[in-house]
Formats: structure tokens, sequence, C-alpha cells
């Protein structure tokens, strides 16, 4: 017989045996918030999870000693996984293959937050339809000197520019100093054509506000204002999941919110710790984003019309391919001085 260590729990999760190793292992030193603890959030969130990660494969983010300790990137399960554990077979850009784990149930992620896993970053399709990428996610970055305040104002624009158009988005905190708005679309389109929207919506943003937005690429040419971070739809990309906490010693997760809440939102206050109460009082501002999938068209018209006008592809990040008519990669500053 195989030895079981005196600190372990074993727990039943969707039917599931899954242990769990050193429990009352701290995670998150602010409040002393343990492994089982962190658990337990996500079973408590057990409904908007799935909602928003069921089905899709994740990257692990694993923190063995807990938040402010090393940490390291997880894509491929470990020969060890039990073998009720749901995978599938993602790609990097290069093409190389990995097994990763699909959030099937609650005792996915559990067993996940037992290697160390805080937060999940999940691919933005389902492992059963993995050419069709039914997630538009637009990340509002903001740039030194600024702050979660005009991301918000940036929000609004977007929300703005989407109501035009008669799509309906839906924002997060990141869990940090930004927003994530999401928006479900119809699984017609794959992830170039979900890039050529978030370009042309950058773009667009920047047009209407370029004293708060920019949608460049290069930092040198950011200044103080809010980055639309169009790159997070590039193939292969994943993003900070919806109710994941992040390794930050006072547990912050990235938290749904309703977009009237957004003006009086706090990130540093929507933690581990405070998110039953919210859970209880504002129920998951999210509940209906897998209704009514929106689609992509306005938003490639959008990019069209800029390709008509002269505008070239936007930069894409280092480690892709060189793409059609895609201007240097080589920053502006850098670029004159070889003149």
């Amino acid at each position: 017989m195989v030895a079981v260590p005196a600190d372990t729990l074993d727990m039943t999760i969707d039917g599931r045996d899954v242990r769990v190793t050193s429990p009352d292992k701290v995670f998150f030193s602010g409040r002393g918030e343990t492994k089982r603890d962190l658990i337990e959030h996500y079973l408590r969130c057990a409904e908007p999870v799935i909602r928003t990660m069921g089905g899709r494969p994740v990257l692990m983010q694993r923190f063995p000693d807990g938040a402010g300790g090393p940490s390291f990137f997880q894509k491929r399960v470990p020969k060890s996984a039990p073998g009720w554990l749901r995978t599938t077979t993602v790609t990097t850009v290069n093409g190389t293959p990995s097994r990763a784990m699909v959030v099937a149930d609650l005792a996915h992620v559990a067993w996940a937050v037992n290697l160390g896993c805080l937060g999940f970053h999940p691919w933005p399709y389902l492992a059963a339809e993995p050419d069709h990428t039914d997630e538009l996610r637009l990340d509002l970055d903001p740039q030194p000197g600024t702050d979660f305040t005009d991301a918000v104002t940036a929000a609004g624009e977007l929300r703005t520019l989407l109501d035009e158009v008669g799509v309906t988005g839906w924002p997060k905190t990141t869990g940090r100093r930004g927003l994530h708005v999401y928006v479900r679309l119809e699984p017609r389109w794959d992830s170039y054509d979900v890039r050529r929207a978030a370009v042309a919506i950058a773009r667009e943003l920047e047009r209407r506000r370029p004293d708060l937005v920019t949608a460049a690429w290069w930092k040198e040419e950011r200044g103080a204002r809010v980055f639309v971070d169009y790159n997070q739809n590039a193939p292969h990309k994943t993003v900070f999941g919806a109710w994941s906490v992040r390794a930050r010693v006072g547990a912050q997760v990235s938290t749904p919110l309703h977009w009237d809440e957004l003006g009086d939102a706090d990130p540093d206050q929507l933690t581990m710790a405070r998110l039953p109460d919210r859970l209880a009082s504002v129920g998951d501002p999210w509940a209906g984003i897998n209704d009514t999938p929106q689609s992509l068209e306005p938003f490639l018209e959008m990019y069209e019309r800029d390709r008509a006008d002269g505008l070239m592809d936007a930069p894409w990040p280092p480690v892709y391919p060189k793409q059609p008519d895609e201007p240097p990669r080589v920053a502006p500053s850098r670029a004159r001085s070889a003149e």
C-alpha cells in the first residue's frame, strides 16, 4: 500500500475523489488564507466558474509556495494526473502540441489548485470546437500615468461603440489595475478573425478618444493612456479567467461586474474573502453571457474599411511568424536611428 501523508484532505467533488495535500498551507499571507480556502472559493463560485470556463482548455499558473513565491506556467498536465482528468491537445505558436486540462467540472479545478494553481487562463474556445473562437477579449490596460479610473472611462467609450453596433459586452476586473470586456461570439470565426476585430475596435477607440485610449503596440508611443491590447486575441493566447484569484497577498479576484457598477468599483477590494457576500447580494453579473452569442461582422467590416483606407495590419508579438501586410517589427525610435 502507498502511504498517505497525514496532512491530507480527501474530498468528493462532482462525484470524483480529489486528494488535497497540505490543505492548511497558507497561499495568501494577507489574511492567512489556505489551499483549502482557495478550493472552497471555487466551489462557492461553481456555477459562475463553469459558465465561463467550463469545457475550455486552461493554462495553469502554478505557485507551489503560494502568492508571492516563485511561479511557472504549465500547459501540459503531468503524467501522474488521474485517469478521469479530461484533456485536449493544444498547440503553441510554433505548432508544438501539448495535452492541456479541460475544465470539465469543479473536481478538475480542485485537482489543479492542489498543484498550487491559483489562477486559470482559459483558451477562447471550447475543447469540442477548437476551430471556432467564441470569445472576443478586450483588454483595457492602464499605462504608467493612468489608473483603474482611466480604464473605467475607456470602458465607457467601448460600451458606447458596442451599443452602436448592437453588440453586448461583459466587463470584469483583471484582479489588478485593468479591465477586461468579453463578447460571447457565435461559433463562426477563427482566432485570426477575432484578432482583426480587436484591432479595429482598438483603432476606433483611439480615433474617438486619442487623449485617453491608444492602440499603439510600441510602449514608447503609448503615453499616459489606456492601451487596448488587441494581441490578447492572437492565436494560442490565453487571458486570466473570470472568478480566478490573483497571486496577490490579498487574494484579489478577477470579478465580473455590471456595467453600472464600474464607476464605484475598487479592484483591490474585490477579494476572495468578500466574494461570498457579493454573490449573495448581487449574484453573477455574467449570468446571461451564454444566452445570446453575438456577431463579429460589424467589427470585421470596420477592419476592412481601415484596410481600404490604407492601414496595414497591426504589429504582432515577436514570438509569432511574420504575418502578411504586417508593419516592420522594430520600435519607431530604433527605425529612425537606423536611417
